[in-house]
């Protein structure tokens, strides 16, 4: 299957790392069912994760068979970033991650929905969606950072504890038409913006080192993710072949 993975053309090589991206922090915002601080995040946490499954399925769906490619690859066959998988922390973690993710989806699928290559049919509905879960982010980060001693404490610390694994967001994606400088600026601007909004101080940028440029387009991934990718695939993997 590695063999298969490294034969793959830019638009499929695109298609799983972006794919693989949505499948991972779906896992992780679904980790949040039954934990959610209140009933509401309970409800808005699992739509999108939901929204990001569905975009899991379009685009793994692209490469070749969905179930295969969720539930049988190995560890460094995965192209997700190191972002998404980084474990939930509490709930101003996951805020920090989604405030960071969001910012960018919305920026790609921007870009691509303009286009006429071949995700932009799934951009233009994924757009949509990718809104929503900013603009949650946005919300929460704002009512955290600006709220309690507490809570804006929590904020930081997870704004700081994430700030480094979003430099990788920005190295190109073969098969996809990005303009990743301006893609860096203008998220730079947002988030920034959006963090200054609520309070938060702001880390220090790639030249000074806050940044790093992590690998986990290449299959290299943080020691959370394993834990996670055996619990994810531990059912299928349990009973090979079955079906409802």
């Amino acid at each position: 299957m590695t063999a298969a993975r490294e034969a793959l053309g830019p638009t499929a090589s695109a298609a799983l790392a972006l794919g693989d991206d949505a499948l991972v922090l779906s896992h992780r915002l679904g980790e949040w069912a039954g934990h959610a601080p209140v009933l509401e995040e309970e409800v808005a946490l699992a739509n999108i994760a939901l929204d990001l499954l569905g975009q899991a399925r379009l685009l793994l769906g692209m490469v070749g068979d969905e179930d295969e490619l969720a539930y049988l690859r190995e560890e460094r066959a995965f192209r997700n970033l190191q972002l998404v998988e980084q474990p939930n922390g509490d709930f101003a973690h996951t805020i920090a991650r989604q405030l960071c993710f969001s910012a960018y989806q919305q920026l790609m699928y921007g870009q691509l929905a303009e286009g006429d290559g071949p995700f932009a049919p799934l951009a233009a509905k994924a757009v949509k969606e990718v809104a929503y879960h900013q603009d949650h982010a946005r919300q929460w980060t704002l009512r955290l950072g600006d709220g309690t001693e507490e809570s804006h404490g929590r904020m930081q610390r997870a704004v700081d504890a994430l700030w480094r694994y979003t430099g990788e967001m920005f190295q190109p994606v073969p098969g996809l038409d990005i303009d990743w400088q301006e893609t860096q600026t203008v998220w730079t601007a947002t988030v920034t913006g959006v963090l200054r909004q609520a309070t938060l101080s702001v880390p220090d940028g790639p030249d000074t080192g806050a940044w790093r440029a992590g690998a986990g387009r290449q299959g290299l991934h943080t020691e959370p993710f394993g834990r996670m990718l055996a619990e994810m695939q531990h059912l299928h993997r349990s009973h090979p072949g079955a079906s409802w």
